[in-house]
């Protein structure tokens, strides 16, 4: 009976090959153990940093936000009049001015002549605004 647990225990025991496997085995599992731990510690500050700027981004959008007046508001809202429309008016002003002062008949003279200079000055705007939208201005 000592004999046979005896014989059980030595052969049950692993052999010198198997020992170096498994410890093999257990220094790669930690090692992999310690990479994890380590990317996880990159990952956490990854994400500290990106909070950071986030904050960072907020703050900026809100000074920006906070900088803005209402003057520069109405300026960007308020693009005032097109150069047609300003020639058309100041040409049909003076044209009808023009045809009254011209013509024997004043009335006719002024509606007609309204209508003239409203047509020129509408064409001259629009050339003017063609041409600052070509020098970008």
């Amino acid at each position: 009976m000592i004999v046979s647990v005896c014989s059980l225990m030595v052969a049950c025991k692993p052999s010198a090959e198997e020992q170096t496997m498994e410890q093999a085995r257990q220094k790669t599992i930690d090692s992999m153990k310690v990479e994890l731990a380590k990317q996880e510690e990159r990952q956490r500050i990854v994400d500290s940093m990106n909070a950071v700027v986030a904050a960072r981004e907020e703050k900026t959008r809100t000074v920006v936000v906070n900088n803005s007046t209402p003057a520069a508001q109405q300026q960007q809202q308020k693009k005032g009049w097109s150069g047609a429309a300003k020639g058309a008016v100041i040409g049909a002003g003076v044209g009808a001015i023009t045809g009254a002062a011209v013509s024997k008949k004043k009335g006719e003279g002024a509606i007609i002549g309204g209508l003239a200079g409203a047509g020129v000055g509408a064409g001259t705007g629009a050339i003017i605004d063609s041409e600052k939208k070509k020098k970008g201005k």
